[in-house]
């Protein structure tokens, strides 16, 4: 084992361990102030840089020191200090100038390039980056190029130590892989949960896929500012997901304003703009007084447009404007405004339908398309039913402020109705929410009987019949495509039915394709309407032989 010793006396030289079959190589920087010590004296002094060589359990091979130039006579004394203290240390001395030894960016700037001239290979040696030393902004730095592995090799810290250590004090080896250490991976484990509790509202969900997907959402709200894309059926709950994702970064920070939300289905005419960009006083008849716009309002915070589908192309083309430049003219204004805000929006809708049928901006769309997650439906995953019901059932016990239960035996009728074929769910979770009020409101005592269940399976069945008999165009599909079709826009629902009438009563493809493109072919020179046909079915899942029978 090495010796070292701190009398005030001077320095003793430690013996060389010839045990180690690898060599350590040290990075630091000369610390003009906790480095510095004159005469006799400085032996009996704590100096980071000095005290770093003399630590009786770790063998420093080589230091690469950085040095200032304006302390040049500072480096001449700690590194003779070091070469009388640990003679086998090689010092190699790289003098770099902080123009700005505060500036950031100037600083991270100097020890990048450093470290690109440093033959640092870690197969062949142990590395290790000092990080005591130096101003706060150069211990960033060195922290964020180690992390980075631009430094590849461990953090060091060295700090004063009692009268056991003597002046050269102790040292701590700081390994950036966070997964060796057991408290800090459990912390991590543990925020991870809570992102993850957020998102789905403290609810156990059950199906894998589904918190596959909450996981890949958490990483992407916490480590993107992108716009987001929520797809899925109406009722899958885009909304309330929409929310969660602000709460969570604002749990986090990452967000100070506030979270605002619009159904784009609701906006008609010139009040879409005025809704969503604003206006100033005077700019149409009726507008008595400036209104900033959602846009606006969601400045340093979260917009969420449900529906965007339905937006007209004039506002997407607006839209599109103050995602990339973060500036857009309201309605009747003279000057641009801005607002910094981070979009999530939401559609029930094939967007790249649309754009194909000219109806959405292509543009947009590959602005909107970075994060895009699509929500399961309730049928899709069913065994989320049970812990979804029990969540349900404490919301209605907060708002009626007296508790509501289920009997054992209705609550077994229940979830055997919800979980088997019987339960199609069609509005997915709104569909629950709304079992879930009726049953809550009859609870007599707030005890939900199998008596309250039975009514309610009434009342869902004929619903969801209601539903199938009175549209015979969904009805016509069902037939075909099963539940696939409550996966439709009305739009697509209506014209994929017309297409599926014309197909079962035409003999061929060709023929089909004449009736449905009587008009369109007469001005074409190509007419494969057999191909159009074969597309529009394709599209849905659906083969004209299969028609046919």
């Amino acid at each position: 084992m090495a010796e070292r010793s701190g009398a005030p006396g001077g320095p003793v030289p430690r013996r060389l361990d010839g045990g180690r079959d690898r060599p350590t190589v040290a990075l630091g920087i000369l610390g003009p102030t906790l480095d510095r010590g004159r005469g006799p004296k400085r032996w009996g002094r704590w100096r980071p840089t000095v005290g770093l060589v003399a630590q009786p359990d770790l063998i420093v091979d080589r230091l690469e020191l950085v040095v200032q130039p304006a302390f040049r006579t500072l480096a001449d004394q700690v590194i003779a200090d070091i070469r009388a203290l640990s003679p086998e240390t090689e010092v190699r001395e790289h003098s770099v100038a902080f123009a700005d030894p505060w500036d950031f960016e100037a600083v991270y700037g100097a020890l990048a390039e450093l470290a690109e001239t440093l033959d640092w290979n870690p197969d062949t040696a142990d590395h290790l980056v000092h990080i005591t030393t130096g101003s706060h902004v150069a211990q960033i730095c060195l922290f964020l190029l180690t992390e980075t592995r631009m430094l590849p090799g461990r953090l060091v810290q060295t700090h004063p130590g009692g009268r056991d250590r003597g002046a050269h004090g102790g040292h701590t080896i700081i390994d950036l892989d966070l997964s060796r250490y057991d408290r800090i991976a459990q912390r991590f484990d543990q925020a991870r949960r809570e992102a993850t509790g957020i998102l789905t509202d403290g609810i156990e969900t059950r199906n894998a896929a589904f918190n596959a997907l909450m996981d890949e959402i958490e990483q992407v709200a916490l480590g993107s500012r992108a716009p987001v894309l929520l797809t899925g059926p109406t009722g899958a709950g885009k909304t309330r997901l929409a929310r969660r994702i602000y709460e969570l970064k604002r749990a986090r920070r990452q967000v100070r304003g506030a979270f605002v939300e619009l159904n784009c289905a609701t906006l008609r005419g010139d009040g879409a703009m005025s809704a969503l960009f604003g206006h100033v006083r005077g700019a149409f008849t009726g507008a008595g007084r400036d209104r900033p716009g959602l846009l606006r309002r969601g400045d340093q915070g979260v917009v969420f447009l449900d529906e965007i589908g339905e937006l007209g192309l004039d506002e997407q083309a607006m839209l599109l404007r103050a995602l990339e430049e973060r500036r857009f003219l309201p309605v009747g204004a003279d000057d641009e405004v801005e607002s910094d805000f981070q979009l999530i929006a939401g559609t029930n809708r094939d967007l790249h339908a649309e754009v194909r049928a000219g109806r959405f901006r292509e543009d947009l769309l590959a602005r909107i398309d970075t994060w895009t997650f699509r929500l399961p439906g309730l049928r899709e995953r069913r065994e989320d039913i049970p812990p979804n019901l029990d969540h349900e059932l404490q919301r209605h016990a907060r708002e009626l402020g007296r508790r509501i239960t289920f009997s054992r035996e209705a609550r077994a009728r229940f979830l055997a109705f919800a979980l088997g074929p019987e339960g199609r769910w069609s509005r997915n979770f709104r569909d629950l929410g709304a079992a879930v009020t009726r049953m809550a409101t009859l609870a007599a005592g707030g005890r939900i009987t199998e008596a309250v269940v039975a009514r309610e399976e009434a009342r869902l069945r004929r619903a969801w019949d209601a539903g199938r008999a009175g549209d015979p165009d969904e009805a016509l599909l069902r037939a075909v495509m099963g539940e696939a079709v409550d996966e439709l826009d009305r739009f697509d629902l209506v014209q994929l039915a017309e297409v599926v009438r014309v197909c079962q009563r035409s003999p061929s493809l060709a023929a089909a394709g004449r009736t449905l493109f009587a008009r369109s072919r007469l001005r074409r020179a190509s007419r494969n309407d057999s191909d159009r046909v074969r597309k529009v079915l394709a599209r849905h899942g659906l083969d004209f032989d299969a028609l046919q029978g």
